[in-house]
């Protein structure tokens, strides 16, 4: 796959907008049908998984991009994302499917369990 393809502009173009804040470009590259599944988040709306992204956002420090990699109708973005938290930084991993250059499924992957303390700390469990 060359470094100008369909699949990694439109993937390149979503991470960047989403770490930007930009919701509306972000979602300007999802197509129909699309889902998305997180450890702590599942939609199958084009912008509810963007949802609290402000607040998410309100504490990354910086993401580096480790690795990318990317086929015909899919690619694989490994980054680590630097927060202002106790989580310090997030060794993350995002695959993406697409159909026609649009983004149809995101799977995001981390490690969950140092975020557990930190939502429980912002939200106690009731009892």
């Amino acid at each position: 796959m060359t470094t100008d393809s369909p699949t990694r502009r439109a993937v390149r173009a979503y991470h960047e907008a989403r770490f930007r804040g930009d919701v509306a470009a972000a979602a300007a590259h999802i197509g129909d049908g699309f889902t998305f599944r997180s450890p702590f988040v599942a939609s199958d709306s084009p912008t509810g998984h963007l949802d609290g992204l402000d607040a998410l956002l309100g504490i990354v420090t910086g993401v580096d991009l480790i690795s990318e990699l990317y086929g015909d109708h899919e690619a694989t973005l490994i980054y680590d994302v630097h927060t202002a938290s106790p989580v310090g930084t997030q060794h993350t991993a995002e695959h993406f499917r697409l159909r026609d250059g649009r983004i149809t499924a995101i799977r995001l992957l981390f490690d969950s369990a140092p975020w557990q303390a930190v939502m429980t700390a912002i939200a106690p469990p009731c009892d």
